[in-house]
């Protein structure tokens, strides 16, 4: 990740040793401003200087070098309900390259094995099973603190263990008018090759639904190009069965509309 201008904050004439330490300091204050963009999703400046203890002038001071180092870009606060007067605060989110900084996975690897089964017999079939077996690998781990966790309780128990897996995932009760959660994903150390393939995406929502015993919905994907992965989870007194039929999730992540982040 770039630190743009860091150099110009130390006074003039200052030591070599107090100029690296005033830069060293920077550079470590912006990437925790960028990880807890990352972390929690689109943020204010002040939601930004209440998580990490900073004045709302240092974090703007931060945010400025980060969106000229195209980590960060800005944009508008969508509102639900009534508008209040004045304009809506301004949000930052990480763009692709700002995500790129976190991810380490091997993207152009993945995609070449993926394509490579894609072009055997069986083609996205084949694919589609791929997807599923890999996800069902994961729902294993999840499974154990879905079925631990009160009723109420599981989609959030479901948010923390994908967060143990690099997903920085959160669980928040949906704007009304909506009856449910939203469980949220603000990282996704696939995305670029779930962008080529969608069936990971779709298998994710599956495997979702399976776990917690009902219908979901995926709204958002950050392989779309959404900030935040998010899935709605009603209101529901179903109960969790391995008998639970699979959701039809295909044009969920397909059509996914923009995140309300």
């Amino acid at each position: 990740m770039k630190n743009v201008g860091e150099a110009q904050e130390a006074p003039m004439g200052a030591p070599q040793e107090e100029l690296a330490t005033g830069i060293r300091s920077d550079r470590s204050t912006r990437n925790r401003v960028a990880r807890s963009i990352l972390d929690h999703g689109p943020s204010t400046v002040a939601d930004l200087a209440g998580r990490l203890g900073l004045t709302q002038a240092a974090v703007r001071r931060h945010l400025d070098a980060l969106v000229a180092d195209d980590v960060v870009v800005a944009r508008e606060q969508r509102v639900y309900g009534a508008r209040t007067r004045g304009r809506p605060a301004k949000v930052f989110a990480l763009t692709d390259c700002g995500r790129d900084a976190f991810d380490q996975s091997y993207d152009k690897l993945a995609a070449d094995a993926i394509r490579w089964i894609q072009e055997r017999p069986g083609g996205d079939e084949a694919v589609v099973a791929f997807a599923r077996a890999r996800i069902a690998a994961q729902a294993e781990a999840y499974r154990a603190a879905v079925e631990g966790a009160p009723p109420g309780g599981r989609t959030a128990a479901l948010a923390k263990a994908l967060s143990a897996d690099g997903y920085a995932a959160t669980a928040r009760s949906a704007p009304l008018p909506q009856q449910g959660e939203q469980l949220c994903q603000h990282h996704c150390p696939v995305a670029h090759v779930a962008e080529q393939f969608p069936q990971l995406c779709e298998a994710e929502t599956e495997m979702f639904s399976q776990l917690l015993g009902t219908h979901v919905q995926r709204l958002a994907t950050i392989a779309h190009g959404d900030g935040v992965c998010t899935t709605f989870i009603p209101q529901s007194n179903v109960k969790y069965s391995k008998n639970t039929p699979k959701t039809d999730t295909n044009a969920s992540a397909r059509t996914a509309g923009r995140n309300p982040a």
